[in-house]
């Protein structure tokens, strides 16, 4: 009796340890399109026996997605070759591509979970670098999307493209590969972020711009397009003390970013915060005695507390860094403006308006038509203080300020 209970319990073990697959796995292998599959993958995926069964379930959805991505990209490289014109369905080649990816994540999940023993034996190993391949096609995909103003269909490829770069599915693609991609991702997700702001989401918006600000050609762009993101959604005063103190570890990484110098001097003067403000450019300018921005603001600065003065002697030397910039020659003109009005000595007022007129001729001559500062008023009162109402000067710079 005792044998014959032994030999049962290893009749029983062996039918266990040969199982074959399960029915929920069989009913997904016998579909016949990716559709069916990933419709019968979602219905049976919590009846398949372990996660051995889903890992394969997932692949068999890769396989199929793959298949339609070579078919397609087969008829393209023989069109390359022989110079056919055999139509290739894009759209199918790029939904392969995709579908194979989001598929291999998820087989690649359970492929790595321990079996009944404890360990872990993947089998599916080869779809890292076959996915990466076709991977490079949702980037064709997403810029056919945005040609064509399907705002949705750009998030998703390009999306999907970005999210998946650092996944561990990858660790093992060459880094050759991997590295291939630097000179296009940042691109890729600077457009990205700009359709995440467009779509309302400004979470997604910032994730991509943090990816694009590692590309040295996309950086700078990328910040303001994430300063400007933080900034539009403030609502509270909580809100943009918030933010001002994620512009201070942004700029604790980097003191010779001037963007964020400048955004964080913004965010100071409306809250009002005059110590942290001056702090800020006193600092900037103790280590970089050039540094334009922090020398144009500490200008600006003291135009807020009408000390039209010290306002002057920051923004003469800015200009000394940047001689052609005509904002700060118009700013620095009308503080030049309200000094020679203060003065009694008309010698004195007259040696200030010329002084002021040669700035704000400067800035008509750098901006005739007003199209980035409007010299016009400032420039009309310099002449009318020098020369009076009723000289032709006066009554021409009028008439400029007019135009």
């Amino acid at each position: 009796m005792k044998k014959l209970m032994i030999a049962a319990m290893m009749v029983l073990g062996a039918t266990s340890a040969f199982a074959g697959d399960s029915d929920a796995l069989k009913a997904v292998l016998k579909a016949k399109t990716y559709a069916d599959a990933k419709a019968l993958v979602e219905q049976n995926l919590g009846s398949m026996a372990n996660d051995a069964e889903k890992a394969k379930a997932y692949n068999y959805l890769v396989e199929l997605s793959m298949r339609q991505f070579n078919d397609q990209q087969s008829i393209q490289q023989t069109n390359q070759i022989m110079k056919k014109n055999d139509p290739v369905d894009e759209a199918a080649m790029s939904e392969g591509a995709y579908n194979a990816l989001i598929n291999a994540i998820e087989c690649y999940k359970y492929d790595q979970l321990p079996n009944a023993k404890g360990k872990i034996a993947p089998k599916f190993n080869n779809n890292a670098n076959r996915v990466w391949s076709a991977r490079i096609q949702l980037v064709n995909a997403g810029q056919t999307a945005a040609q064509n103003n399907k705002e949705a269909d750009v998030l998703k490829y390009w999306g999907a493209f970005l999210d998946t770069d650092n996944e561990p599915l990858f660790a093992s693609v060459d880094q050759k590969q991997k590295d291939s991609e630097k000179e296009y991702i940042g691109q890729v997700a600077l457009f990205a972020a700009r359709y995440a702001y467009q779509a309302k989401d400004p979470a997604r918006c910032e994730k991509y711009c943090d990816i694009a600000m590692k590309s040295e050609k996309e950086a700078k762009d990328a910040l303001n397009l994430k300063l400007y993101v933080m900034k539009d959604g403030l609502k509270t005063h909580e809100d943009s003390l918030a933010y001002v103190n994620k512009l201070k570890d942004i700029f604790a990484q980097d003191e010779t970013n001037e963007v964020i110098l400048d955004g964080l001097n913004s965010m100071y003067s409306s809250l009002k915060m005059e110590k942290e403000q001056t702090d800020l450019l006193d600092n900037a300018i103790a280590k970089n005695p050039n540094n334009f921005v922090a020398l144009a603001n500490k200008g600006m600065m003291y135009i807020q507390k009408n000390d039209a003065d010290n306002a002057i002697k920051y923004l003469k030397k800015a200009l000394e860094i940047q001689p052609e910039n005509g904002t700060v020659m118009v700013y620095l003109g009308a503080c030049l403006n309200v000094k020679a009005s203060n003065l009694q000595d008309p010698n004195g007022r007259k040696v200030v308006y010329q002084e002021s007129i040669k700035y704000l001729d400067k800035a008509k001559e750098l901006d005739p038509e007003k199209k980035q500062y409007n010299w016009g008023y400032n420039r009309y009162q310099a002449y009318y203080g020098l020369y009076g109402p009723n000289d032709p000067k006066t009554k021409q710079a009028e008439a400029d300020s007019q135009n």
